[in-house]
């Protein structure tokens, strides 16, 4: 079985029923949950003018590929009324693979490690909930030490466990 780390967002609609709703799809069409994190609240990254984003790391394990699960994740994202109209723009939900076992994969559909995570505390912060310890693959530092490392000042606040 992979082991494959996500993290789940969005700023649109009723947030954090969009999340139940896409771990709901997540356990369905790719695999059993593992570990998910408390949920996050941070203000958007980038596209600062637009409503602040709930964000949650989940770690499941799938029998599918990585190529695979990116495509059912752009499918649940679908489903869940998700339009991509502007880079970086308001979202009902997002879905990204941020580690797939410790695979180094680059091609026209999905870069893992994810590329941003380094420097995006909003991802960093759950992630080290439920593996501090994992290696990036690439930089060769734990998940605690890129948070740590982590210029980003955005604040991240945690909501609720779950």
């Amino acid at each position: 079985m992979n082991k494959v780390y996500l993290l789940i967002g969005g700023n649109m609609g009723d947030r954090m029923a969009n999340l139940n709703k896409a771990i709901n799809y997540l356990e369905q069409t790719i695999g059993p949950i593992q570990k998910k994190s408390s949920v996050y609240e941070t203000a958007a990254w980038g596209n600062t003018n637009q409503p602040s984003f709930l964000n949650q790391a989940i770690l499941l394990e799938s029998s599918f590929n990585a190529n695979q699960i990116m495509h059912l994740l752009l499918a649940i994202e679908s489903k869940m009324g998700r339009v991509r109209t502007e880079n970086m723009g308001p979202r009902t939900i997002d879905l990204d693979i941020i580690y797939f076992n410790n695979e180094v994969i680059s091609n026209n559909l999905i870069t893992i490690p994810h590329p941003k995570i380094f420097d995006r505390k909003f991802v960093l912060m759950p992630l080290v909930e439920i593996d501090p310890n994992f290696i990036h693959p690439v930089l060769n530092k734990s998940n605690t030490l890129l948070l740590k490392e982590c210029g980003d000042s955005l604040a991240v606040y945690k909501k609720r466990d779950f």
